[in-house]
């Protein structure tokens, strides 16, 4: 066969009409969304297109619908905090994979700096992509003004501090998590528990600490420390903690990540785990298996809470109001607690 001949054997849309039995128009609503199309026309255009081989021009299709087809996930931490931490790296993997459902790209960013953000929401808001999943959004950030100004919809993943009544988001209980682990370790007989938050600028950074200070009241200030949910930052707030409070019983520690390094430090001071300290930590990531000992955490819905943020933002991308969704977490006890 001879090149022009190869050429010309890839199927068409004319061709996937034939074998179906339907127009090529109907072929192509199916394409682009399957609107004003019976479920048997539907179906039989879906056979057609395995029987053919038929492969979609995504170009010809973006002309017609004039959409990108693809979402972007801004992530707004350095760049080494996506290969550190497994949150979003869970995230990722499950939008990746939600999207994918649905034949869309997900393109990932990291804004790093208020440079990084401004030179992104330019980006994403000509026209490249269709919309946007906000990752680790700080208080005071310019993006979700700009992408709210310009009219692209975009879902947040935690509470945009602020801006619940109109921005789309979705959340674990970062609260409610929070007071489980507190009652927990009160439960379990201590007395003097500590904690490590995350950034204040942050919602998981506020929630966790609110929800620590409703089961212990306003809180000894030599009982809390803030970190930056780097393992790093964990072994630092541990350290200061113990300078500053050293008949402490129990940590709360707002990462499992952070958690990893209070450990750490812990075991260096010649602190055993759990029996002269408990430890706590919040996300159940792949982290908490790997400390010894294991660590008892607040598991959030890896998997949920990326199929809801896709779910509302293509609602939201076919036009639907704001709304938010506000999962659930639980306690995993392991051996640190």
């Amino acid at each position: 066969m001879t090149e022009p001949s190869r050429l010309r054997s890839r199927p068409t849309m004319d061709d996937v009409a034939a074998v179906a039995g339907v127009s090529r128009g109907t072929v192509s609503r199916v394409l682009n969304g399957g609107h004003n199309v019976s479920r048997q026309a539907l179906a039989a255009v879906e056979r057609a297109i395995s029987k053919t081989g038929y492969v979609v021009n995504q170009h010809a299709r973006s002309l017609v619908t004039q959409r990108s087809g693809s979402v972007a996930f801004i992530l707004s931490e350095p760049q080494d905090k996506l290969f550190e931490d497994p949150n979003f790296n869970n995230l990722l993997r499950g939008c990746t994979q939600v999207l994918a459902e649905h034949d869309i790209t997900l393109l990932l960013t990291v804004a790093a700096t208020g440079e990084d953000r401004q030179r992104i929401g330019r980006w994403v808001t000509a026209g490249h992509v269709d919309g946007a999943l906000l990752v680790s959004n700080h208080l005071g950030s310019p993006l979700i003004a700009e992408l709210k100004e310009r009219g692209l919809p975009f879902v947040v993943c935690g509470r945009p501090l602020g801006q619940e009544r109109d921005v789309t988001y979705v959340a674990s209980d970062d609260r409610d998590g929070a007071r489980q682990m507190t009652e927990y370790l009160r439960s379990a007989g201590r007395r003097r528990i500590a904690i490590i938050t995350g950034p204040l600028d942050t919602p998981g950074g506020v929630d966790r600490l609110a929800g620590y200070r409703e089961i212990v009241g306003h809180g000894d200030p030599e009982l809390i420390a803030t970190g930056d949910y780097t393992q790093a930052s964990g072994e630092a707030a541990m350290a200061r903690l113990l300078e500053q409070a050293p008949d402490l019983d129990a940590v709360f520690v707002c990462s499992d990540l952070m958690a990893a390094g209070a450990i750490t430090t812990l075991q260096r001071a010649g602190k055993r785990v759990p029996q002269d300290v408990a430890v706590g930590g919040f996300d159940d990531n792949k982290i908490a298996t790997t400390t010894k000992p294991l660590l008892t955490t607040i598991r959030q819905p890896w998997a949920r809470q990326s199929a809801e943020m896709v779910r509302l933002l293509l609602a939201h991308i076919d036009g639907e109001e704001h709304s938010a969704v506000i999962l659930p977490t639980d306690l995993v006890i392991r051996e640190s607690a």
